[in-house]
């Protein structure tokens, strides 16, 4: 029979696997064929090649094939724990928690000392049985038996995900004498997994996999300890508030405590602002600098602590960094010859420091508008002196980097990083990146404010994933606070808007599967009516209606 294979039309024999065509071609890819793209749909390996579909594999290099490799790699770790130590005590659980660097914290159900022993036998396991080469078998069974087969073995977050799903059947996998469920994708067998390590963390650890750039490295574990105890933080919250999972929440809403919920995460958000705004006032810093990947509620962010701010006598100033951006005709090029306006080198942080100082000296400064159709800047704002009682809060990509403020003493800056650190998971062993969260948001704003498809704001995804690579990760450390800008309901709200825009993406096209992926991932979700959302929260930045934007 016929198939396309990477827009190439090729001959291949009835009854192959999606393995066994992957091992034919093996050697057309750079790093191994995990998964595959068949008309569009994400397909496991052991799945028969269908004549007449059009097939493209997804490596290890893949965004997709990225994420299968993080999941085998997850339950090839809930193999090990449960064969090692878990037959002494069979309530012992491990939960994946959430992403730090390169690595994936996860902690023990029961306080237990986690010692470098320990991490070398289960890690020691997990190469035994990349070298068995065991094979992910996918079973279909029924939910309500899943549900009840959860619940047996302790996997209560499991059980209660189940209990509202609305599909009579679903998944799971066996790894042996092992079996989980897991959203998503899996690799065909164990052999492809090869690099991974465990390593101790606080009180927990994490498995590191490779980046997804270089997929046969493992790089070396940085993580970022106020990232993680500005998680751990929203964790405890969560736990407080008996909602760690997607099942939990699903519950809430069931019961009516949907608005009880709301409100209370809603006051946790004005009790941290007001938090930071009483550390700035009590530090005397004039300038404040806000910065955070694409997504995570900036500008609501800005004006609700600039808010706080006035309640404690001061005045905020807002400055908006793209009035500095250089004149069009000097902006650097990227590899692609396009003008690159998030590099640094796109803003003229000379006049932008010289303006500063004249402020802060209390001398009078007209500050420019960038006029973005001339590629030109103009002068035409009224004006501006500052009293003693004014800050000037300044949002933008670069703000946590101190070039953008180099001749600003460190003692006069005060850094915020915001971000949407999503902590809720659809349960033990299924993380929700925090990237999802934000792209759904953008998905979503993009649609109303812009009018861009979601199929546009997709393509763009991994462009300005890189971006904040570059240009604002390397730096959330040096921050004076970070504010976690997520809400756990925040999904169930955004559902109602983000369906009918992802299922316009067409077929054709190559962002078909992640639109996909994303209407499977919201289906776990009860949607809640976003029109309780209070008007000054951070998500009516992205679904409307709010009194803080235009």
């Amino acid at each position: 029979m016929q198939i396309v294979l990477e827009n190439e039309r090729i001959e291949c024999p009835e009854g192959m696997s999606l393995y066994e065509l992957s091992g034919k071609y093996r050697d057309n890819y750079t790093y191994p064929v995990i998964v595959a793209k068949v008309n569009g749909v994400i397909q496991e390996l052991y799945h028969t090649v269908i004549e007449d579909s059009q097939v493209e594999f997804c490596t290890t290099e893949d965004p997709d094939g990225h994420r299968a490799y993080v999941r085998g790699i997850s339950m090839l770790l809930m193999k090990a724990v449960h064969d090692e130590i878990g037959r002494d005590n069979p309530q012992l659980r491990v939960s994946v928690e959430y992403s730090l660097d390169t690595g994936y914290y996860c902690r023990f159900s029961e306080p237990m000392e986690i010692s470098l022993e320990l991490l070398e036998r289960l890690q020691n396991r997990m190469r035994d049985y990349v070298k068995q080469n065991l094979i992910f078998e996918k079973y279909v069974i029924r939910t309500r038996d899943a549900r009840e087969m959860f619940e047996g073995l302790g996997m209560d977050q499991k059980a209660k995900l189940m209990e509202y799903r609305r599909n009579s059947r679903m998944t799971v996998y066996h790894l042996g004498n092992f079996m989980d469920y897991y959203y998503g994708a899996m690799p065909y067998s164990t052999s492809i997994l090869q690099y991974f390590r465990l390593k101790k963390f606080e009180d927990g650890f994490v498995f590191i996999v490779p980046k997804r750039q270089k997929p046969l490295t493992i790089p070396e574990y940085k993580p970022s300890t106020k990232l993680f105890h500005t998680m751990e933080s929203a964790n405890d919250w969560h736990s407080k508030l008996q909602v760690s999972s997607v099942g939990e929440l699903n519950e809430q809403i069931v019961r009516g405590n949907f608005t009880e919920l709301m409100l209370t995460q809603e006051a946790l958000h004005e009790k941290r602002i007001g938090d930071l705004a009483e550390d700035i006032a009590n530090r005397g810093c004039r300038i404040v600098t806000i910065a955070g990947p694409s997504s995570s509620g900036k500008t609501t962010f800005s004006y609700r602590l600039s808010t706080q701010l006035k309640t404690l006598g001061l005045r905020p100033h807002p400055i908006g960094l793209d009035d500095y951006f250089v004149n069009r005709v000097d902006t650097p090029k990227d590899e692609k010859g396009d003008y690159d306006y998030e590099c640094l080198e796109a803003i003229d942080i000379k006049q932008f420091n010289v303006d500063l100082n004249a402020l802060l000296d209390g001398k009078p400064v007209q500050l420019p508008t960038y006029n973005f159709i001339t590629g030109m800047r103009e002068y035409d704002k009224p004006v501006l002196q500052l009293d003693s009682d004014e800050i000037l809060v300044i949002e933008g990509i670069h703000g946590l980097n101190d070039k953008l403020t180099y001749s600003i003493p460190r003692q006069n800056k005060y850094k915020i990083y915001i971000s949407a650190l999503t902590t809720l998971n659809l349960d033990e062993h299924n993380r929700i990146p925090t990237t999802q969260a934000r792209l759904i948001r953008r998905i979503i704003r993009d649609a109303r404010t812009r009018g861009n498809s979601a199929r546009k704001t997709i393509s763009m995804w991994n462009s300005v994933r890189r971006g904040e690579s570059k240009n604002i990760f390397p730096f959330q450390e040096e921050a004076d606070a970070m504010f976690n800008s997520a809400l756990l309901y925040e999904l169930a709200a955004m559902k109602l808007y983000a369906d009918p825009v992802l299922f316009q993406v067409p077929k054709d096209c190559r962002e078909y599967a992640e639109a996909q992926r994303l209407l499977k991932f919201l289906d776990y979700f009860i949607p809640v009516d976003p029109h309780d959302v209070p008007l000054n929260s951070i998500l009516r930045e992205f679904i409307g209606g709010g009194i803080l934007l235009n």
